[in-house]
């Protein structure tokens, strides 16, 4: 069985959405187990963390960046990173934001240069853009969705909660295969 854990932030809920919208598409995949990780839960969650086969990261992006408690999520794994104890494990992540653009593209590095800093292998959304519907933001590294200033229930849309469950299928097929030549 792989195991996916989603670690997430949302500050206003709208993140919370992706984040759920990932573990629907990760679940969608025979033989997963997938939780979700509040960043503000994390004390219970280290040992699920370093149970997994693959972790996806989620941060809204604030000023341009991950935001300040997902950042301070990232700092606490200096233990975690010391002890390389994510070594080999898959990641990946997804980002949102109020504006089509919003620099969501330096979250989605800083997620990725984290995972590669706890020597982690990333996967990239894998998905062509369909200007209505998945990828509609044209990102490869990871998910962007927006969401404007409405709140969560109607925003992101169905087309990047699409997008959100495509990340999701893709992690949790990729940690199958993964686990299995473990």
């Amino acid at each position: 069985m792989a195991k996916v854990s989603v670690v997430y932030h949302s500050g206003f809920g709208h993140t919370k959405v992706i984040a759920e919208a990932v573990v629907r598409g990760a679940a969608s995949v025979p033989g997963t187990k997938v939780e979700l990780v509040p960043v503000d839960a994390i004390e219970q969650h280290w040992g699920t963390l370093e149970a997994s086969d693959a972790i996806i990261f989620g941060s809204p992006t604030y000023m341009g960046s991950v935001s300040g408690p997902f950042k301070t999520f990232m700092d606490a794994t200096a233990k975690t990173w010391f002890e390389q104890k994510w070594k080999d494990k898959l990641a990946a992540g997804f980002t949102n934001s109020g504006g089509l653009s919003g620099d969501k593209l330096n979250t989605l590095q800083t997620l990725a240069i984290f995972a590669a800093q706890h020597s982690m292998l990333w996967i990239g959304l894998g998905e062509m853009v369909q200007p209505e519907g998945v990828n509609r933001l044209s990102s490869y590294l990871g998910a962007m969705t927006q969401a404007g200033n409405v709140p969560p229930d109607q925003e992101p849309g169905s087309a990047d909660q699409a997008t959100g469950e495509a990340l999701g299928r893709r992690v949790a097929n990729a940690a199958a295969r993964w686990s299995k030549g473990a």
